[in-house]
C-alpha cells in the first residue's frame, strides 16, 4: 500500500519516536491486520498523532479568536453598550444636555454599562476547543483501525453463507482447496471481504510457499469475524484429522445459511415493527393532532392559547419531520442488508 504524502510526512516526523510504543500495542497491530490496513503500526500511530496535533492547532486558533485582547470576539462583544441601558442613557442625554461629556463612556451617563460575555460560555469555549475536541479527534483517529476491523467483520458475516455454499459446490466438483481459494479470490464483486481473506490464503500457499494448513492457521489470526475464524479452524481440524472437506463445507454452508435466515428474519421483524409504529405515529396521530389544533385555534381562550404561526409550524414542520425520520430509519436499516 502506497502511503499518502501526509502519511509520509507524519512517519518522517514521529515514526521513529513512536515506533517502540506502536509495535508494543498488540491491540492496534491486531486491528490493523483484521482491518486489512496495509500499514505499519508506527506509521498509523504517527499519522493519528500528527492529525490530532493539526486539529488541536486549528481548535486553539479558533479559541484564540475569542480571547485576543482588544481585537478578539469577546473584546468586541464587551465593547458594545448593554442594550438594557440604551433607553435610559438616551433619555438622560436628552434631559441633561449640560452634563454630556463625549470623552466619557456613554457620554457620561451614570448608568452606562458594557455588555458582559458570560463566564460559563468562556469556560465552554475553552473546554471544547482546548480539550474535548482534540481528545475526541485523537480517539477517533486512533480508533479508525478498530472501526475498519468491525466493518470487515460485519461484511464477512454477511457474505460468508454464500461463500460457504460456493466452496461446497466447488468441493463437490473435486476442486482442490487451493483452487477453491483462488476462485473465491477472483470473485470479490460477489463475495466481498471474504474474497480478500481467500486471496491471502492463496498468496501464502502459492507465492510464499507455506503449506495449506499453516496458511489457514495464519488466516485464523487475521480473520476479522468469529464466523471466518471458526471456518478456517474447522478446515484445519478436518485436514489434520484426515476428514472429508466436502462434508465439512456442506455442513458449514447449511449452518451459515441457517444463521443468515435468522438474521434476515430479525431484520424483517424490525421493519415490521417500524411499519406498525409508522401507522400510529406518522398517520393516525397527525390526523388527531391536526383536528385538535384547529379546534384549539378556533376556541382558544385563557386556558389554551394557540397562535397561527405555531399551527403552521406544527403542520408544515413537525409532521413532515416524522415522515423524514422514518424514511431515514428504514433506509439505514435496509442499507445494512445491501450485498
Amino acid at each position: 500500500m502506497d502511503l499518502t504524502a501526509w502519511q509520509r510526512i507524519c512517519n518522517r516526523v514521529l515514526g521513529r519516536v513512536v515506533k517502540k510504543r506502536a509495535r508494543g500495542d498488540k491491540e492496534l497491530a491486531e486491528n490493523l491486520v483484521k482491518g486489512s490496513i496495509k500499514m505499519m503500526p508506527e506509521v498509523y500511530l504517527a499519522t493519528a498523532i500528527m492529525t490530532t496535533m493539526a486539529i488541536t492547532l486549528i481548535c486553539w486558533g479558533f479559541v484564540s479568536l475569542f480571547f485576543i485582547p482588544d481585537i478578539g470576539i469577546i473584546a468586541y462583544w464587551e465593547s458594545i453598550q448593554d442594550p438594557a441601558t440604551l433607553d435610559y442613557c438616551f433619555e438622560w442625554e436628552y434631559w441633561n444636555q449640560d452634563l454630556v461629556d463625549p470623552t466619557q463612556p456613554g457620554n457620561g451617563c451614570d448608568e452606562f454599562a458594557y455588555q458582559v460575555f458570560p463566564a460559563a460560555l468562556k469556560g465552554i469555549i475553552v473546554a471544547l476547543g482546548g480539550v474535548i475536541i482534540p481528545f475526541g479527534a485523537y480517539k477517533y483517529n486512533k480508533g479508525g483501525a478498530k472501526r475498519e476491523a468491525d466493518r470487515r467483520g460485519a461484511m464477512i458475516e454477511k457474505y460468508l453463507p454464500y461463500a460457504a455454499s460456493y466452496t461446497a459446490a466447488m468441493s463437490a466438483a473435486n476442486a482442490t482447496p487451493s483452487k477453491i481459494f483462488r476462485s473465491l479470490a477472483m470473485n470479490k464483486d460477489i463475495y466481498g471481504d471474504v474474497a480478500d481473506d481467500a486471496a491471502m490464503v492463496y498468496r501464502d500457499v502459492t507465492l510464499l510457499g507455506y503449506d495449506l494448513i499453516t496458511a489457514m492457521k495464519m488466516s485464523v489470526d487475521r480473520a476479522a469475524s468469529v464466523w471466518l475464524t471458526e471456518f478456517f479452524q474447522g478446515m484445519v481440524g478436518t485436514l489434520t484429522a484426515g476428514g472429508q472437506l466436502k462434508l465439512f463445507f456442506l455442513n458449514r454452508a447449511e449452518h451459515y445459511m441457517r444463521e443468515n435466515r435468522t438474521r434476515l428474519q430479525m431484520f424483517l421483524e424490525s421493519i415490521a415493527l417500524l411499519a406498525e409504529s409508522y401507522i400510529v405515529v406518522a398517520v393516525a396521530m397527525p390526523l388527531f393532532l391536526i383536528v385538535m389544533l384547529v379546534i384549539m385555534f378556533w376556541v382558544s381562550g385563557s386556558g389554551a392559547q394557540m397562535s397561527e404561526g405555531m399551527l403552521y409550524g406544527i403542520v408544515l414542520g413537525f409532521i413532515p419531520m416524522i415522515h423524514i425520520s422514518y424514511a431515514i430509519l428504514v433506509w439505514t436499516s435496509s442499507k445494512e442488508q445491501d450485498m
